[in-house]
């Protein structure tokens, strides 16, 4: 079965974001690459963007990754007020929803309170401090 990873844009503040999500999530990095890294005489990379993040790695549950990177400063900027794509959860326990849903809004802007939706399960709707906008979800019959 194919597993889906989302992977998210950053202007700078990648590592911020990821360590924010490492608090919430738990779990270690298992990539963790800066631009210099790959600095070579064919890729040149600016002084202001040689310590940003090209890609950063965190594992969720038993078959998902979080994946992210900064842009660098020669491909302009992220608005990251206009994602307009969701990060979905399907937890496995309304505590564990509870507990990634006051974790990863903590500081957000909430659009939909955790609780009992119209359509039979546990649900909310967030955008974290950094616009990187969340949906979380519990149903006890996880086809609904």
């Amino acid at each position: 079965m194919a597993t889906m990873h989302p992977h998210i844009n950053f202007n700078g503040n990648a590592e911020e974001a990821f360590l924010f999500y490492k608090s919430a999530f738990g779990g270690e990095f298992t990539k963790l690459i800066r631009f210099h890294e790959l600095a070579n005489p064919q890729f040149q990379i600016a002084e202001g963007d040689k310590n940003k993040i090209l890609h950063i790695e965190l594992p969720v549950g038993k078959a998902n990754a979080l994946m992210g990177n900064d842009v660098p400063s020669f491909m302009g900027r992220v608005n990251e007020n206009e994602h307009r794509s969701k990060i979905v959860i399907r937890a496995e326990s309304k505590a564990e929803a509870d507990k990634l849903f006051d974790a990863l809004s903590a500081d957000g802007k909430i659009e939909a309170p955790i609780g009992e939706s119209p359509w039979g399960s546990y649900f909310g709707m967030f955008r974290d401090r950094f616009g990187i906008e969340w949906m979380i979800e519990f149903a006890s019959d996880p086809r609904e």
